[in-house]
């Protein structure tokens, strides 16, 4: 039993324990080139998130890990058969709901554990901030936590060596032989300005790519993954124990 996973303790535990945070994950379900299965995105937010929070909890941390909310933002592959969408306006009414359910258990911090480039959560932070101002709320990408070139050849965007190495690394035998992967290559925007990036708009996933991977996967090992992410969790779980111990009305210096 690990009293950090709510999945995984029980109602004895639970009210003999003192929660300080809980951390949602929340990842997406959809086309992860042709190697690795729709769910990518949840067991990458499941497994580094389970293990941020057991290295947070041994630190003593007072974590409480949330299950993993399953679909994400997909409107950019609607015509890729099951790739599940929420739209954000969805996306806030879950947020909500779950802010209102840790309110009332107690719980004043929350963090969102996004695992998906298509999730956007910081104007939802600022509605709900109004809705439950009591509850620190703050969003963290682990992807992004460390700069993934120290790690990889070619990080990739999606499907590509970040995303497979660390999939060989959790779930390896959902991931097929890499010679059955797309080679991940994707078009860029024509125009400047979105093509720099200080412009924004959605893709049309498959008017940029054939194979719905962006990235080469071709490289990506297991021990790539397993490496990435020891680092990740360890630095997520040091500013998980470092917020565990902040005082919220108390945050700048």
């Amino acid at each position: 039993m690990k009293p950090y996973i709510l999945a995984e303790t029980n109602w004895k535990k639970v009210k003999e324990e003192h929660y300080e945070i809980a951390i949602l994950p929340w990842g997406a379900t959809e086309a992860h080139n042709y190697h690795l299965p729709y769910a990518t995105d949840n067991i990458e937010a499941d497994g580094v998130a389970k293990e941020s929070c057991r290295k947070a909890w041994e630190k003593g941390g007072k974590v409480l890990l949330l299950p993993t909310i399953p679909f994400g933002v997909n409107t950019g592959q609607m015509d890729i058969p099951f790739c599940m969408n929420l739209n954000p306006s969805t996306q806030y009414a879950i947020l909500k709901d779950v802010a209102q359910v840790l309110n009332h258990s107690g719980i004043k911090k929350l963090v969102i554990f996004n695992s998906h480039g298509g999730n956007h959560f910081k104007q939802m932070i600022r509605e709900l901030s109004l809705a439950f101002p009591d509850i620190f709320t703050c969003t963290l990408n682990w992807f992004q936590a460390l700069d993934a070139k120290s790690y990889f050849d070619d990080p990739g965007d999606h499907a590509g060596e970040l995303e497979t190495s660390v999939v060989m690394y959790l779930k390896p035998h959902l991931v097929l032989p890499l010679e059955e992967a797309g080679d991940g290559a994707a078009k860029n925007y024509k125009i400047k300005g979105l093509r720099e990036g200080w412009v924004s708009s959605q893709r049309q996933w498959t008017k940029v790519t054939r194979d719905t991977g962006v990235g080469n996967p071709k490289k990506a090992t297991a021990e790539k993954g397993k490496k990435f992410v020891e680092a990740v969790t360890t630095k997520i779980a040091d500013f998980l124990v470092e917020l565990h111990h902040a005082d919220v009305n108390d945050l700048y210096e």
